[in-house]
């Protein structure tokens, strides 16, 4: 098989190649799945192996955090692909990610930069998801708005 034979591997999406803005959505999302997943084990591990008040309730609040870091880290996936179903579950993690923030910013702890941190994550992620070049990479059309255009 020569050179001109093998395919060379798709990078392009719906229309072009994946612009930055949506690379750098992917990151942020893949890293508050990723930050769930880590809170999520150690709030299991704590849970199995520490004296906790309640196991049960240490346990079952570790297992929601691991199930509920598959939302970003497939919408992360998704955006990387750049599939436009994965629009959607990645502004759903912002949005549910903005009150979180405000709740640890409230607090009068060690929480306080965790929240500044998340916030500045959600918000510049909200951002670039909703940026119109994201949204023609994802080939995501407003409403009533057709594929193509009529022929005069």
């Amino acid at each position: 098989m020569s050179a001109e034979q093998i395919p060379a591997p798709q990078t392009d999406g719906p229309d072009g190649p994946r612009p930055r803005r949506l690379t750098y959505a992917a990151v942020l999302v893949a890293l508050e799945g990723l930050a769930l997943t880590v809170a999520g084990v150690w709030i299991l591990v704590l849970g199995i192996t520490g004296e906790p008040d309640d196991r049960r309730q240490a346990v079952t609040g570790g297992v929601t955090l691991v199930v509920l870091a598959l939302l970003p880290l497939l919408a992360a996936r998704g955006l990387i692909g750049q599939r436009g179903w994965s629009r959607g579950p990645a502004v759903i993690t912002q949005v549910m990610a903005l009150p979180v923030a405000y709740n640890l910013l409230r607090a009068d702890s060690v929480a306080i930069p965790a929240g500044i941190a998340l916030a500045v994550v959600a918000i510049a992620a909200l951002v670039l998801l909703v940026n119109p070049a994201t949204t023609q990479a994802l080939g995501i059309r407003g409403p009533g708005r057709r594929t193509e255009e009529p022929k005069s």
